[in-house]
């Protein structure tokens, strides 16, 4: 099965890869994932959608509209209590339309200062168009922000989120620990337990 990300997001992209390659034992049907930039699609798709729900879905009926493929899409919030929930929907540019990883993370920091609630929350929305029809997957992690910066691997704000029974960063763990535990790996998870049903209940077995 040929299933098209649909993400401009190489750390993402690396990620799902790397998750599904875990996952072979589990799947009846070997998943292949196609890259945006593979089949030549090399335009960003706004994210005008008020919730991860949304945002997924207008992705992957981007793509699908112009492929007739079947594809799909996420998107994820970080989701901080002590910010009532900022920046949720607007995780990626919440520094601005053209923001890095550090101007996000940098702002982040400088409005927990000070604040003893360093509870947060990870979310994933994924959004699946199979044969014309969409399926939604959702994974969560519960962690906290700490206060600075610590690790290199990962992207966005995992230097500074620290799930919870860890005492490591997602910017500290190796990708495969972190596709374990994290929102997008739990995501995921659902994802290829219900196309492995799937091809189970057409396959009879």
């Amino acid at each position: 099965m040929e299933l098209i990300f649909a993400t401009n997001n190489l750390h993402k992209l690396h990620e799902v890869r790397e998750k599904l390659k875990s996952c072979g034992d589990e799947l009846s049907t070997p998943i292949r994932i196609i890259s945006l930039s593979e089949i030549g699609f090399h335009n960003d798709i706004p994210e005008t959608g008020t919730t991860l729900q949304e945002n997924a879905l207008i992705k992957a009926q981007t793509i699908f509209d112009f492929y007739n493929q079947n594809c799909f899409a996420d998107d994820t919030g970080l989701e901080i209590e002590a910010l009532n929930g900022e920046p949720s929907v607007y995780s990626a540019r919440y520094a601005g339309e053209h923001c890095s990883f550090d101007d996000n993370i940098n702002l982040v920091l400088s409005k927990m200062q000070g604040k003893t609630n360093r509870k947060a929350c990870f979310k994933t929305v994924i959004a699946l168009i199979l044969n014309g029809n969409t399926h939604y997957f959702e994974g969560r992690v519960d962690g906290e922000i700490i206060t600075e910066k610590h690790g290199v691997e990962g992207f966005g704000y995992d230097p500074i989120f620290r799930p919870d029974g860890y005492s490591q960063t997602f910017a500290e763990l190796a990708l495969e620990e972190k596709n374990q535990i994290s929102h997008r790996g739990r995501a995921m998870d659902q994802l290829v337990a219900f196309l492995h049903r799937l091809h189970s209940a057409q396959s009879g077995v």
